[in-house]
């Protein structure tokens, strides 16, 4: 017999997601700086209450959020590099076309994910979220080839933050020659 969901908890994991998405709203909108439980709370469109309920501190809420983000990430760079190398690509034009649309369309997340990250260098209680997405994927490769990942995610935080400070977003095709670089064998 199969157990049943508790439709209480998934009601309130629900909720608490929807209140991390609202804080990295509120984190592109008006930075760090703009998060109180209230306006995160108004950006969510629930009572006070329930942020303060879900996270009892502001740092509770801004690791959640960090969590979320490092989740997010990781998961995005590891499938696409993984799809394409099932094609026998080294993914190379995906991880340019993904690092293009981070700079471009989604500018306002990644401006907000590295505010979240340069905050933990501050506030050493966030530095374990901040790092989780290279733990994340770190722990999806072999031992040999973790130098080689290392300045991977090094040369791609390198290119999002220069990017985000070019008056235009470079395009895929600007990146992709940077990227392959970075994918070489070693």
């Amino acid at each position: 017999m199969k157990p049943q969901r508790d439709g209480r908890r998934a009601r309130g994991e629900k909720r608490r997601q929807e209140i991390i998405d609202a804080a990295l709203r509120v984190i592109e909108r008006d930075g760090v700086a703009g998060v109180t439980h209230r306006t995160v709370a108004a950006e969510a469109g629930v009572p006070t209450t329930s942020t303060t309920y879900h996270f009892e501190t502001l740092d509770d809420l801004l690791i959640a959020t960090l969590i979320s983000c490092a989740r997010d990430m990781a998961t995005e760079v590891y499938w696409t590099i993984d799809r394409a190398r099932s094609r026998g690509s080294r993914g190379a034009s995906e991880v340019a076309t993904l690092l293009a649309e981070a700079l471009g369309p989604r500018r306002g997340r990644t401006m907000a994910e590295y505010e979240l990250y340069l905050l933990a260098a501050r506030r050493p209680e966030l530095r374990p979220a901040a790092r989780r997405w290279l733990d994340v994927l770190t722990s999806m490769v072999r031992p040999d080839d973790l130098v080689a990942l290392r300045v991977f995610l090094a040369g791609i935080d390198g290119l999002l933050i220069q990017g985000l400070i070019d008056d235009e977003p470079p395009t895929a095709e600007e990146l992709r020659p940077t990227v392959e670089y970075l994918l070489k064998p070693r």
